[in-house]
């Protein structure tokens, strides 16, 4: 006997079962038993109950309800594809574990091809760069992970700075992620006289994904973001403005843009390529096991990065190489509550302090009262002059000027933790040794930046941004003038350059109105 298709099987059935749900409610509705009476032995229908009035007519008994004995129709779906099943195998190690998160799209140019045979033909380069990586990147991937993000970013530091939290550019651009200055304030990461967050791992990481979010926010489209990343957002805007005007296309492969610029996504291309597949370019990349290197540790009161690395029972230079912001020999608790360790340190770090009864700190901050000598403010301290100076990185041929935070000797007079404030505003300020400071107002040349101003006058970029309330990295217009801070005697010197460049520009601008209307003529014709 053909069984039944599976939509008519269905609805019979159901229908049977309806119905016999409503004859089964209806049956029992109708018979009607005392709570209160004992309960038959099984087998036993109840005793009758006697009616205290005559018994209405019974309704002709319900015929018992049909019960389906048929075959099952198996379900099947109607729409719809079967979901493929996701492999639950744990990344074999770190590379491994990049790999499953790549999902931008490729870039596929000359320039990708340039730049992987760059990298290609430096084997050891490459070898280097990815075992600096070890010690950060299981945290960067952890975070971009977290927050949902394509992999390719986890790469950029090889990009940026080659994974050296060291690293400064040029232009001043500090740290893995190669933050500016301005930019790393607006993203809160502290640059003063005792740390720069930008060289911060946690720090620094957090900042630059927040970046990288924003800029994904801003134009939808993660090339253009990574460009805006390298070459400032408000560039890369008046670029894509540029081209909507001319009809152009607005990708990032479309845009006029410098040429570190034009560059910077075909590396980041080429090292994800070189990772997603080493052999077919001869890489010998390091194993990276798919597990922390590092552990984060709370301290609630300062110690000397020498104690600390001490009884973690580590290298000074191990530790600062995971901690790399911190550019003193004491660690403020008001300021760096956290610190990192490699991973078993840290349970020996922690082992080891609770036995310890000694001194935590040998080392604390004094902001200086009036602007001093070196020699000065090392005798006020009890320190030599050479001590103050290596301790502080105070330069040849400066005064400290008043208000600066030193790191000093405790002693009895100043022998408590640095507090908050001094310890996330400290700053260090000096001037030139034999006289006061001068101010100048000098006009900007044509294509002048402020990195290129300040070379030329012999000044920091950020004291000409400071001196000017303006950004390291801002344009400046021709003509524009700036406050330049000067000893009185290099102050003369500079205003007597500048006031010759002006004549000679100026002669030279008016050597053209003396010709004849004859040449004129000429050099215009030669034009």
């Amino acid at each position: 006997m053909k069984p039944h298709p599976p939509q008519a099987t269905s609805a019979s059935s159901l229908a049977r079962l309806a119905c016999a749900l409503v004859l089964t409610a209806f049956a029992s509705g109708c018979a009607t038993v005392s709570l209160d009476s004992p309960a038959p032995p099984t087998g036993q229908l109840p005793a009758p109950v006697k009616a205290t009035a005559p018994e209405p007519a019974r309704a002709p008994a319900a015929p018992a309800p049909h019960v389906y004995h048929g075959p099952l129709s198996e379900i099947v779906s109607i729409q719809g594809e079967v979901p493929q099943v996701v492999s639950l195998a744990a990344p074999t190690d770190l590379w491994d574990r990049i790999r499953r998160g790549l999902r931008m799209t490729d870039l596929d140019s000359g320039l990708v091809r340039d730049q992987e045979r760059w990298y290609a033909s430096r084997p050891d380069y490459l070898f280097r760069m990815t075992e600096r990586s070890r010690k950060y990147l299981f945290h960067i991937v952890e975070e971009v992970e977290r927050r949902d993000l394509p992999m390719e970013l986890a790469l950029l530091p090889f990009i940026e700075s080659a994974f050296n939290p060291q690293a400064v550019s040029r232009v001043k651009a500090a740290g893995m992620w190669q933050f500016m200055p301005a930019t790393g304030q607006s993203f809160d990461l502290k640059q003063n006289a005792f740390r720069d967050d930008r060289r911060d791992v946690l720090a620094s990481t957090r900042a630059a994904l927040d970046y990288l979010e924003q800029l994904y926010g801003r134009f939808g489209d993660w090339h253009l973001a990574l460009a805006a990343y390298n070459w400032g957002q408000g560039n890369v805007n008046r670029a894509i403005t540029r081209n909507q005007k001319e009809g152009r296309p607005t990708a990032y492969t479309d845009l006029t843009m410098p040429q570190e610029t034009r560059q910077y996504v075909p590396k980041l291309q080429a090292v994800e390529n070189i990772i997603a597949n080493p052999g077919r370019f001869g890489a010998d990349l390091p194993v990276i096991g798919n597990h922390p290197f590092f552990d984060t540790i709370t301290i609630d009161r300062d110690m000397d990065v020498a104690l600390i690395a001490r009884l973690a029972e580590v290298d000074e230079a191990d530790f600062r190489s995971l901690n790399p912001s911190l550019n003193r020999p004491l660690v403020m608790a008001a300021a760096t509550p956290n610190i990192l360790l490699p991973w078993d340190n840290a349970e020996i770090f922690e082992r080891n302090i609770k036995g310890y009864t000694g001194s935590l700190a040998t080392w604390t901050a004094w902001v200086v009262p009036t602007t001093m000598s070196p020699a000065q403010a090392a005798q006020r301290v009890g320190m030599t002059e050479s001590q103050l100076r290596s301790v502080n990185n105070i330069p040849p041929r400066m005064m400290v000027r008043a208000g600066s935070s030193l790191i000093v000797p405790r002693n009895g007079q100043r022998n408590a933790d640095v507090p908050e404030h001094v310890a996330d505003n400290g700053r260090l300020a000096f001037q030139p040794e034999g006289g006061n400071l001068r101010r100048l107002r000098i006009k900007a040349h044509k294509g002048d930046t402020v990195a290129v101003f300040a070379r030329r006058h012999g000044v920091s970029p950020v004291s000409v941004a400071q001196w000017n309330g303006m950004s390291v990295n801002a344009r400046l217009k021709t003509g524009q003038l700036l406050t330049v801070m000067k000893p009185q005697g290099a102050a003369k010197s500079t205003a007597s350059r500048t006031r010759k460049a002006s004549v000679t520009r100026a002669s030279t601008q008016k050597k053209p109105a003396r010709t004849t209307s004859a040449s004129q003529g000429k050099k215009r014709a030669t034009r």
